[in-house]
């Protein structure tokens, strides 16, 4: 694929930036060094440092919704749960600095619960909400707030990644990702009707 404009050719360097060093090594002068532009060049791209990390996260949030959607989506609820959840956690396995700032980094423009939320603007809690509430209308989850269950369940899986990924388990990737599933099945037993 052959980049074309300045700004394909910045938003590329700062993903490769946030890929390798994380989100504090994205600055302007960074990136425009990568590009083999001068910083201020930037700034006709992207108003602020602020702007080009949300365009970043929100690049990633589009990838990670992208994979949600093409999740093969039989199954029961449960199955599709997990199925959400191995997606979330396989991303954040393959993109830790990405994740951190999807998820863990305050930033200005970061969507809010339940606000943003519940107008339907997070790509991928929509997807979890349209499981979660598909298994409240089956009876298969007792009835209870959607986005609340959401939200609970992005601690959940996001707390443990977070876990992981800063080196507070003593424990194997595969160790992890068992832990992570275990975790994930006591949680969804709860909300069983």
């Amino acid at each position: 694929m052959k980049i074309e404009s300045s700004s394909e050719k910045i938003a590329v360097a700062g993903h490769h930036i946030l890929r390798k060093d994380g989100p504090e090594a994205v600055t302007m002068r960074r990136v425009a060094h990568a590009v083999g532009l001068t910083p201020m060049a930037i700034y006709r791209h992207y108003e602020d440092r602020d702007a080009l990390l949300n365009a970043l996260a929100d690049q990633g949030f589009r990838e990670l919704a992208d994979r949600l959607h093409r999740r093969k989506a039989n199954g029961d609820i449960e199955r599709q749960l997990a199925e959400v959840s191995e997606i979330f956690l396989d991303h954040a396995i393959e993109n830790p600095k990405l994740f951190e700032l999807m998820f863990l980094k305050p930033r200005p423009g970061a969507r809010k619960f339940p606000e943003d939320f519940t107008a339907g603007a997070s790509p991928t809690a929509n997807v979890v909400a349209e499981v979660v509430e598909q298994g409240m209308k089956s009876g298969h989850f007792r009835h209870d707030s959607v986005w609340e269950i959401v939200f609970e369940i992005g601690a959940l899986s996001h707390g443990l990644i977070m876990l992981y990924l800063g080196g507070r388990l003593g424990a194997t990737e595969r160790q992890f990702r068992d832990l992570y599933r275990r975790s994930f099945r006591r949680y969804i037993r709860g909300i069983r009707k």
